[in-house]
């Protein structure tokens, strides 16, 4: 599933071609995706002009003069495809301006659109219960202290709720904390200050070193311009189950279960 870095490095690259265009044409080509799109989306987007784009967890905003916002959400292979030479059939929406085509990509259908007006984004169901973005200064030690004092359940499955913080994925999740050297089994109350004041910088920062190498290439996912991103080969833990800690030197990462999902880490520096 593209996570966060994915979908920030998707909203600047269709930006650069679509920010401030006028939409001349949209084309559905299915009644649906994950759900059905929206009632009139093609009759209200035709004619608008894009006024800005920007990102709210893993889901893009694409703004226009109507006062009303597009939300995509690119599920598990979705992607959009800038001046396709081709016609592919998952591409599923398109959107025409005058000087460029978009198309959105999805062979497996889980990604969706919804259209909102833009002064209830706040309150579409998903963002309502959604917690902190990480990027910015929404996230602090201590919003995510009073998020997690008292709970019991292990920090890395805290981190993964979105009502704790917005948008973070396993990848990152597991990249931050080893940052950080806290242990991913140890409970969210248990993790103290010091701690978290280490981890809060080291989500913003892997999320944003992340967002500059482009994203993590795995399985379908690519960049709008069709480029694949190469912080994947930049992980420190996240699939290198068996392999020396190339932070401590010492340990070697393992992997375990949680919460259905794998969780690698390093015993030695995250003890």
């Amino acid at each position: 599933m593209p996570e966060l870095p994915e979908v920030e490095t998707t909203v600047r690259g269709l930006a650069r071609f679509l920010d401030g265009a006028r939409i001349e044409r949209v084309v559905l080509r299915r009644p649906d995706m994950r759900f059905p799109f929206p009632a009139g989306l093609g009759q209200s987007l035709t004619g608008s002009t894009v006024t800005s784009l920007g990102r709210r967890a893993k889901y893009g905003l694409i703004y226009t003069d109507r006062a009303q916002t597009m939300i995509f959400h690119l599920g598990m292979s979705g992607r959009w495809r800038i001046d396709p030479e081709d016609d592919d059939k998952h591409d599923h929406l398109v959107i025409e301006t005058a000087d460029h085509r978009f198309a959105l990509n999805d062979p497996r259908r889980f990604g969706y659109v919804d259209l909102v007006g833009s002064d209830a984004l706040d309150g579409w169901p998903a963002f309502a219960a959604m917690g902190p973005e990480p990027l910015g200064d929404a996230l602090t030690v201590e919003r995510l202290r009073a998020a997690i004092r008292g709970r019991k359940q292990a920090i890395k499955l805290l981190l993964l709720d979105q009502k704790v913080v917005a948008g973070l994925g396993n990848i990152y999740v597991c990249e931050a904390l080893h940052r950080a050297g806290i242990d991913p089994r140890k409970a969210g109350g248990r993790v103290y200050r010091p701690a978290l004041e280490r981890l809060v910088p080291a989500i913003r920062d892997v999320l944003e070193q992340s967002i500059r190498d482009g994203g993590s290439t795995l399985r379908d996912y690519a960049r709008p311009d069709g480029e694949l991103g190469y912080f994947a080969t930049r992980f420190l833990v996240y699939g290198r189950e068996g392999e020396p800690c190339l932070t401590c030197g010492e340990g070697t990462i393992r992997r375990i279960v949680q919460g259905g999902r794998s969780t690698w880490f390093c015993p030695a520096c995250q003890g």
